[in-house]
């Protein structure tokens, strides 16, 4: 009988939740969602000294503002497997690693970890590399040296143990990757992994595989960090008995840095100025703050898009997809198995994507928002109103990245200019111009209707009838309107400010012109 797919998303709260780790999430959340699966949000916290506060509220932040929701898990509603946290299953663990002791599958070891560390020490001195493994573990202190009665003292008097898994001296270990095919490690590469630490909480390799079983999870799809240990994973569900179930492998390729080579970090985004984390984060120690893209601006739609293509390739060329379009496209056969190198600049290209999509009214709502708490204008200013909003969002629509930038770049929609660009002065200025502007005023005041068109009518004839050319003019013009030497569509932004507006400012240019000059 096939079973139900279940794919899980299982981040330690040891900080802030990477982009690579919501790449993670979202490739099992459209795997699921194509299978009609369930996707599921399970927190390893087994390692409590790596615990920091406020990490789990963050990774539910963050899915839930990218629309990747898992359908049980922590924050997520339980389901027939609760609970999804370890630490809150970590009475369970301990049945199973007493099961591999019992089946000769495991060991304790009762070695300090002072005296390995010297060991470790030594062989370096000696350029040998210490592994507890089939060839050190007989020469060391656990239950395979120790008589059972010495053992069985050692665990009554409370001492420290930690227990490891046996794993075979010569085997070939192997497993099939969906992504990267077959996989096989020789036995003697790998440790005796620690399974149970002293502190009474398992380790990553027995927790993940006991619970990806209990919650009957059919694909562990997770970053390639985790291939080395996956032939571990192998051997304990074989030792555990449950080769049957064993779920299927997609280990994804990393994400890269965008110059040069190596996993993509933080410092990459510090050094190079975008966002590695989806929202904004503050070190609880350091109260540093590490930007996010919601707080970027970025639409959550545009960052899960981008995502999407860092790895995985479709079967054609296009750039832009829903997530309904994603969950119907998206194949783990089609993931790269070498690493995706991360583009900033794509990453804002996508958003512009995404905001030209966007209904010219609700970024004209947005633009009220800002201009509001910006300039106070009262709501019977004209430039409160939603049609001269709508056609400066389209004046500024194709030309920005994000929401934020409209007030940016068309600040001289909402307000004078009182500096001029000097570059553009400097070069095109010249005194006997002002005759042309005077010229201009008084043909603008005599226009008897307003529109771009006539607005570009009247400035050539004007241009015209001082003998100048209009190219010599244009960028002067601009500049006594906006302030800046380039921008926004200019006759547009000439009909949109309307005729006693645009006379005043070239008034003031002139006057200030005239005065430098």
């Amino acid at each position: 009988m096939k079973r139900k797919v279940r794919v899980r998303f299982a981040p330690s709260p040891t900080g802030p939740l990477h982009m690579g780790g919501v790449r993670t999430a979202l490739y099992n959340y459209l795997f699921a969602k194509q299978n009609n699966g369930d996707f599921i949000l399970r927190i390893e916290d087994t390692d409590q000294n790596r615990f920091v506060p406020g990490a789990e509220e963050y990774i539910i932040e963050a899915l839930k503002w990218t629309g990747i929701l898992p359908n049980e898990g922590v924050g997520f509603g339980d389901g027939p497997y609760a609970p999804y946290r370890q630490s809150e299953r970590k009475d369970l663990y301990k049945e199973y690693a007493d099961r591999l002791i019992h089946s000769g599958h495991a060991y304790y070891a009762f070695d300090e970890a002072e005296e390995l560390e010297q060991l470790r020490k030594t062989m370096e001195s000696q350029k040998q590399t210490f592994a507890y493994n089939a060839h050190s573990r007989m020469q060391l202190k656990n239950s395979l040296t120790l008589s059972k009665e010495e053992t069985d003292k050692l665990l009554s008097q409370g001492v420290h143990y930690v227990i490891r898994l046996k794993v075979p001296a010569d085997e070939e270990v192997r497993l099939t990757d969906i992504i990267r095919g077959p996989v096989s490690v020789h036995s003697s590469q790998m440790d005796d992994k620690v399974l149970f630490k002293s502190d009474g909480m398992p380790t990553y390799h027995l927790a993940n595989v006991v619970d990806d079983y209990l919650m009957k999870i059919t694909h562990v799809i997770r970053g390639e960090e985790w291939l080395p240990s996956a032939p571990l994973h192998v051997l304990l569900y074989r030792y555990l008995g449950w080769q049957e179930v064993m779920p299927q492998f997609a280990h994804l390729p990393l994400l890269l840095k965008p110059d040069g080579n190596g996993k993509l970090s933080k410092r990459d985004g510090d050094r190079l100025g975008f966002p590695v984390f989806p929202l904004n984060w503050i070190d609880p120690e350091t109260k540093e703050l590490s930007s996010g893209y919601r707080e970027k601006g970025y639409y959550p739609a545009a960052f899960v898009n981008m995502l999407s293509l860092l790895g995985w390739h479709p079967s054609d060329d296009k750039e832009l997809f829903s997530m309904d379009e994603l969950i119907r496209a998206f194949s783990l056969e089609r993931v790269s198995k070498s690493g995706a190198k991360f583009d900033p600049e794509k990453t804002k290209w996508f958003n512009e994507q995404y905001l030209r999509q966007q209904p010219d009214t609700q970024l004209a709502a947005q633009l009220r928002l800002a201009v509001k708490a910006k300039y106070h204008f009262a709501d019977t200013d004209h430039r409160m109103q939603e049609s001269f909003l709508l056609h400066a969002v389209r004046l500024m629509k194709e030309r920005i990245h994000f929401e934020s930038e409209m007030l940016e770049i068309g600040s001289y929609l909402f307000e004078a200019p009182v500096a001029y660009d000097e570059q553009v002065i400097l070069k095109r200025w010249k005194p006997e111009l002002a005759e042309f502007f005077v010229q201009l005023i008084d043909a603008y005041k005599a226009s008897t209707s307003w529109s771009e068109a006539e607005a570009e009518a009247t400035f050539k004839a004007v241009a015209e009838k001082v003998q100048r050319k209009p190219n010599e003019l244009l960028q002067l013009f601009r500049v006594m309107v906006s302030g800046q030497g380039g921008g926004l569509h200019l006759f547009s932004m000439v009909e949109l400010l309307g005729r006693e507006e645009i006379v005043g400012r070239i008034n003031k240019a002139l006057n200030t012109l005239q005065t430098h000059a």
